[in-house]
């Protein structure tokens, strides 16, 4: 194996890793949850592909899925109802199709 092609090997045998989104801010505003997310969306390839509002234990309350890129649409916003929001914080974290659920919470005192 020549060393050009030992190197093409090794490049397109990494995982392609990506941004994973933001969550910019969050508003409620009684059983409606609006969220701003960032993203470097490239279209259908890598992007931004929902949130979920979840309570301080981890319980998932709702999920907002989104289904399209928004290249051209930086930050960009969309709302969820949701009717059962506990009292106390809440923490919402955001998912692209290439990395799944980010590690990172938004946390939202009430």
């Amino acid at each position: 194996m020549t060393y050009r092609t030992a190197c093409a090997f090794i490049c397109f045998a990494l995982p392609v890793l990506a941004d994973p989104p933001t969550v910019d801010a969050v508003k409620i505003d009684g059983t409606r949850v609006s969220v701003t997310l960032s993203h470097p969306d490239t279209g259908w390839d890598d992007y931004a592909d929902g949130w979920r509002i979840e309570a301080e234990d981890g319980t998932v309350i709702g999920t907002r899925e989104l289904l399209h890129p928004h290249v051209n649409e930086q930050p960009f916003t969309r709302s969820l109802t949701v009717t059962n929001l506990p009292d106390g914080p809440l923490f919402v974290r955001a998912r692209d199709n290439i990395g799944g659920w980010a590690d990172e919470v938004f946390a939202v005192e009430r």
